[in-house]
């Protein structure tokens, strides 16, 4: 069976695939080190606060983070016994439950986002131009959209 990739193509992906992996494990590390956070609390915390209303639907947590639902669950229940975020029931929708901040986590947040924002200065932005930011940023975010289901930002 003949590849439809070239080896630029196949190239170009292990590169990204290696790159990402590295990138995040550094910032995983230097969070749970320096801040005591994991990586992927923190994540769940910064995409609270950019939530309209500063919450989301269980599913959307699992899908952001693409996650089955039960690992959501998972997820929520250590973050929430750790003070950082709560349930609500929906008012309009008694079957929907929303996740919020707390005042701890969004202390929790202020706090470690110069952190994870160096992290990204060091292991990723300071070793690009502005020219490869533009490329990186238009391709990663043409990929992303055409591969989004119906509905998701």
């Amino acid at each position: 069976m003949p590849n439809p990739l070239s080896t630029d193509q196949l190239s170009a992906w292990r590169s990204f695939l290696t790159a990402h992996a590295r990138v995040i494990s550094r910032l995983e590390d230097e969070l749970s080190r320096e801040a005591d956070l994991p990586l992927t609390w923190y994540e769940v915390l910064l995409l609270l606060r950019e939530a309209p209303g500063g919450r989301l639907r269980m599913h959307q947590l699992a899908e952001s983070r693409l996650l089955s639902r039960s690992a959501a669950t998972r997820l929520i229940d250590r973050i929430e016994a750790a003070g950082l975020v709560e349930r609500a029931t929906s008012a309009a929708d008694r079957r929907g439950t929303f996740v919020t901040l707390t005042d701890r986590g969004l202390a929790t947040l202020r706090r470690c986002a110069p952190l994870h924002l160096r992290g990204i200065e060091e292991h990723f932005a300071r070793h690009l131009s502005p020219e490869e930011t533009d490329i990186i940023a238009a391709t990663m975010t043409r990929i992303a959209r055409r591969l989004s289901r119906p509905g998701e930002a």
